[in-house]
């Protein structure tokens, strides 16, 4: 299963692939989970608990792009927003590459407003931190 959520990890965002130790530690704090078509996967989810003051989960839903457009992504959300609420989050973000314009785009569909972009230390990469507005409800 881990390497599974791996694979599509490091498919989706290059810039920060991951080895297997990486994945082993990010298990230890977050639930991570596999999307199957039948037998085939099309996707991996992380959701970090709600944490700080605020309550705060965050929620990354990740699709292979060859099944992109077909309701997984969709599909994918749905369980780890509700994954998220029923840890007790009371506010809800997630983290995109910048250069994913297609899981920019889903995230803002469905109420998410960015608060933040950055790069890591010595990364090109751009990331874009989003929160999923107070009055949606990200459906």
């Amino acid at each position: 299963m881990l390497e599974q959520w791996r694979h599509v990890h490091n498919v989706v965002v290059p810039p920060a692939a991951m080895s297997l130790a990486d994945a082993r530690r990010r298990r230890e704090r977050n639930r991570l989970a596999n999307a199957y078509l039948g037998s085939e996967l099309v996707g991996c989810s992380t959701v970090r608990p709600p944490a700080g003051a605020e309550r705060v989960a965050t929620v990354i839903a990740r699709v292979l792009p060859e099944f992109r457009g077909r309701g997984f992504g969709a599909a994918v959300y749905a369980e780890v927003l509700e994954h998220a609420r029923a840890l007790g989050a009371a506010a809800v973000e997630t983290c995109v590459l910048a250069a994913n314009e297609d899981g920019l785009r889903f995230a803002r569909l469905r109420g998410f407003e960015e608060t933040d972009r950055y790069t890591l230390d010595g990364d090109p990469a751009v990331w874009v931190d989003l929160r999923l507005r107070p009055s949606g409800s990200g459906n």
